[in-house]
C-alpha cells in the first residue's frame, strides 16, 4: 500500500537533523534516492551569489548539550534536534543561569512543545526547551550557579549546499514542476510530508507506460535552495514551464487549502480548484497574500512561473507547527498522506489529460453500432449515456476537457472512461 510506504519513509527520514546545507541533508537526499533511482544529487559551493542572495557556508553539528553543576545534562541534541537552534555556532564556556537562560528558547502559551529556532544568515547560538523544561531550570538551580555549554558545531566556507532533481521525459517537452523542500529536522508536517508524498509520486510518474508533458521534480533546502535552483536554471523553466505545484504541509488530516500563483488564473490554479471543490468543498481558499513557502520565488516578478499549492492545512494554521509537537503520532497520519498525495495526483492526472477535443463526425454519431449503448436500459446505464451525449455535445474542439467538466459539473476523471472509450471507436480528435 502506496500510504504505509509514504508513512516509513517518513519515520525513516525524521531521526536526521537536517538543515539548509550539511549532511543531514545529504543523507536524507540519499535515502529518497533508494526510492527513486533517476534522482540526481547536486551540489553548489558554498558563498557563491544566486540571484540576490549567497548562498551560507555549510553548517554541521556533532553535539550540542547544556551540563549542570553535577555533570549531569540538561539540554542535549541527541534528545532532540529541535534543542539546538539551528546553524547554531561552535562554542565551549561556562556560564552563569543568568546568561545560559537568555539563550533558551521557549513557547509560555505552548508549555509541553520544543519551538524550532534558526540562525542561518548571522552568527549566533542558542538552545530551544518547552517551557516547561525551563521552568524547572529556573526554579532547580540557584542565581551563582554554572553550566557548561558545548556545541560542537563548524561552517564549511568551501561546502556545498545539496539538492535533488528528477526529469522525466515526456511526449512533450512542455514542463510541469513538482518542487518540495528538504531541510527542516525532526517536523512532520511541515517538512516530511512533503518530500515523503513528492517522492511516491515521482515513483508513480516514472512508472507511467506514457507521459505528456515533461515532468521536473525538485528536492530542495526551502527559500535559498529555490533561489539557487532558479539562478541555475530560469530561463529554461520559463519557456519550458506550463504548470507546477510546490508541496508542503500535505500530512495531516484536518483539512485541505489552496494557495494561488501570483496571477492565480494559471492552469495550476484551475486544476487545483477543480480538484479540491471536489474532494473537499469546504477547503480553505488562501490568497496570494498569504503565501509563505517556496512560491514565493517560483512566481516572484520576472520568474513569473504557473506555481500553485495544494496542501492539507497551511504552515503556520496548525498550533504544533514549527515545534517538537509535530509529529508523526498526532499530527501526520497514514490517512492524512493518503489524502495530500491523491489531492495532487489527481491534479497531474487532470493537467495530463487536459486536452481539448472534437467530434470526428457531423451530427451526433451513432452509437449503437459500435456498442457504446446499453442494451439493457438501467438507471445507472441511462446516467452514463446521458453524460457521455452532454459530453460530445461540447467537443468542438475549442473546450479543454476541464472546462467540460466544469460546464457538466462533474469531476473531470469521471470523463477519463468516456474519453478512453470514444477515442477508442475514433469518434475524438485531439485539436491541438
Amino acid at each position: 500500500m502506496v500510504t504505509q510506504r509514504i508513512y516509513n519513509l517518513g519515520k525513516a527520514l525524521f531521526p536526521i537533523n537536517r538543515s539548509i546545507t550539511g549532511k543531514g541533508t545529504l543523507k536524507s537526499l540519499k535515502l529518497i534516492q533508494k526510492e527513486i533511482p533517476k534522482l540526481k544529487i547536486k551540489k553548489i559551493k558554498s558563498n557563491s551569489k544566486v540571484f540576490d542572495w549567497k548562498i551560507p557556508p555549510e553548517w554541521n553539528v556533532k553535539k550540542a548539550f547544556v551540563k549542570d553543576k553535577f555533570g549531569k545534562k540538561i539540554i542535549d541534541i541527541e534528545v532532540n534536534n529541535l534543542h539546538l537552534v539551528g546553524y547554531s555556532s561552535p562554542v565551549e564556556k561556562k556560564i552563569s543561569k543568568k546568561q545560559l537562560l537568555k539563550r533558551i528558547y521557549s513557547i509560555k502559551k505552548q508549555p509541553n512543545a520544543i519551538p524550532y529556532v534558526t540562525s542561518y544568515y548571522k552568527r549566533y547560538w542558542g538552545f530551544c526547551l518547552s517551557y516547561n523544561q525551563k521552568k524547572k531550570i529556573i526554579k532547580k538551580y540557584n542565581d551563582n550557579d554554572k553550566f557548561i555549554v558545548k556545541i560542537d558545531s563548524n561552517y564549511k566556507k568551501n561546502g556545498n549546499l545539496n539538492y535533488g532533481e528528477v526529469i522525466l521525459p515526456g511526449k512533450e517537452k512542455k514542463e510541469i514542476l513538482i518542487s518540495t523542500y528538504i531541510c527542516h529536522p525532526s517536523m512532520a508536517n511541515n517538512e516530511l510530508s512533503g518530500p515523503t508524498v513528492v517522492t511516491f509520486l515521482a515513483k508513480w510518474l516514472s512508472n507511467l507506460s506514457e507521459r505528456y508533458y515533461t515532468y521536473r521534480i525538485v528536492f530542495i533546502p526551502e527559500t535559498i535552495g529555490s533561489i539557487t535552483y532558479l539562478s541555475l536554471n530560469y530561463n529554461e523553466m520559463k519557456q519550458k514551464t506550463i504548470s507546477g505545484f510546490n508541496v508542503s504541509c500535505v500530512g495531516d488530516d484536518r483539512s485541505y487549502s489552496y494557495i494561488p500563483s501570483r496571477d492565480g488564473n494559471s492552469i495550476s490554479d484551475k486544476i487545483a480548484l477543480h480538484v479540491l471543490n471536489w474532494i473537499d468543498p469546504n477547503f480553505v481558499k488562501y490568497s496570494w497574500l498569504d503565501r509563505g513557502s517556496d512560491e514565493r520565488q517560483y512566481c516572484a516578478p520576472g520568474i513569473d512561473l504557473p506555481i500553485a499549492s495544494i496542501i492539507r492545512t497551511k504552515y503556520g494554521k496548525y498550533p504544533e507547527y514549527h515545534t517538537s509537537l509535530d509529529d508523526l503520532k498526532v499530527v501526520v497520519t497514514p490517512k492524512g498522506l493518503d489524502g495530500g498525495y491523491w489531492a495532487i495526483r489527481r491534479a497531474i492526472e487532470a493537467i495530463e489529460r487536459n486536452k481539448n477535443f472534437k467530434v470526428s463526425v457531423l451530427g451526433e454519431p451513432q452509437m449503437g453500432k459500435r456498442g457504446l449503448y446499453p442494451t439493457l436500459s438501467t438507471k445507472k446505464s441511462t446516467a452514463e449515456v446521458k453524460l457521455m451525449m452532454d459530453f460530445i455535445s461540447f467537443c468542438d474542439g475549442t473546450a479543454s476537457l476541464l472546462q467540460i467538466a466544469n460546464k457538466l459539473n462533474v469531476a473531470i476523471w469521471d470523463l477519463y472512461d468516456i474519453c478512453d472509450k470514444l477515442e477508442e471507436h475514433n469518434l475524438l480528435i485531439e485539436n491541438q
